[in-house]
């Protein structure tokens, strides 16, 4: 069965690529997930438009209709890295010492190393709902919250 935290941390996913594609917003600096609430933090210069964060949502919810199949590998490290580079890490860091990597991939929107449980596919999901964003300045990280229903 799946648990609305699987849902709410794949959201985390599909919230993500959307921000990369609206903001170019790469390295993520942090996730929570409770419940249905999840919040990203991503390393970012400047606080967002109302215009790009309302774009954000449009294109989340627009992958999450789209029923995108989310594809999860088990794959070693060095094979990950050569067919996506370092796109595939966030801001904290892999040991080293761990050579077999798991990699949530959705084609064409988000490529992670992530070894949580996820939804098969987008629409699972269900619909998302940006809550509040906050940008702190002297960190340079911007923070979205969310809420799935």
């Amino acid at each position: 069965m799946m648990t609305i935290e699987t849902r709410t941390h794949t959201a985390l996913h599909v919230l993500k690529g959307a921000a990369v594609k609206v903001l170019g917003a790469r390295w993520t600096a942090g996730v929570h997930v409770k419940g249905n609430h999840g919040r990203l933090i991503l390393q970012y210069d400047r606080k967002p438009t109302p215009e790009e964060v309302t774009r954000i949502e449009e294109l989340a919810n627009s992958k999450i209709k789209e029923d995108a199949p989310v594809e999860v590998t088990d794959m070693e490290r060095t094979e990950a890295e050569e067919l996506w580079g370092d796109a595939i890490y966030d801001l904290f860091p892999i040991p080293s010492a761990i050579t077999r990597l798991t990699i949530l991939h959705i084609p064409d929107w988000n490529v992670n190393a992530c070894n949580k449980q996820h939804t098969q596919t987008t629409a699972q999901i269900g619909r998302l709902t940006i809550t509040k964003t906050r940008h702190r300045a002297t960190k340079r990280l911007l923070e979205i919250s969310y809420d799935i229903q």
